[in-house]
């Protein structure tokens, strides 16, 4: 999101950047009407959705990468839960209803100031459509799934544990950032 030139409260251009007393973080703030504009990370959510050995994915038909595939996820928005948005981004991405089971994976990318918290799902209802982000949408078995054209190191890193953990019937929950590349397992 840009950074305002103008105070969303007051309308004042006389936004500048320092540190409120007691504040740990530089903030925009207004001259004229002493409003502080926080700036935080985005919240991207989605699903892992697994029907009969096969795994869910889209394929990117916007940038960054068109072309690559993902697991069906997206930017949360203002009002609903992250469980709601994780599943309303698998309806809009590939026409897929689901129900959450569980929480699986959350990591932070803190360069792009984004957090990534990935559920488990299953699929209740397959519509055959999707929406405009997605060029194509598929169920692969794991010696399908094009490893090579995965969107994001961290997508594939989830996606390669969570076939591991299937084939033992033990799943974890999961935290890490892609600054260490460290990936941590909670019971």
């Amino acid at each position: 999101m840009p950074t305002p030139r103008f105070c969303p409260q007051c309308g004042s251009a006389d936004m500048s950047r320092r540190q409120p007393d007691g504040d740990t973080h530089a903030r925009l703030i207004c001259g004229g009407c002493s409003y502080i504009h926080y700036e935080n990370p985005k919240i991207i959510a989605g699903c892992i959705i697994e029907r009969d050995g096969q795994y869910l994915l889209c394929q990117r038909a916007i940038p960054p990468r068109p072309g690559t595939w993902t697991l069906p996820a997206g930017f949360m928005e203002n009002g609903e839960t992250t469980e709601q948005a994780a599943l309303r981004e698998v309806w809009e991405e590939t026409g897929v209803r689901a129900e959450i089971l569980s929480p699986y994976s959350i990591f932070s990318v803190p360069r792009i100031s984004e957090v990534y918290i990935i559920f488990r799902a299953c699929a209740l209802e397959i519509t055959g459509l999707h929406g405009p982000e997605t060029l194509d949408y598929r169920f692969f078995a794991p010696e399908e799934i094009p490893w090579d054209a995965i969107y994001y190191p961290a997508i594939r890193q989830i996606l390669e544990r969570y076939i591991e953990e299937r084939q033992a019937g033990v799943y974890g929950i999961y935290m890490g950032n892609d600054d260490t590349g460290k990936v941590h397992f909670i019971r």
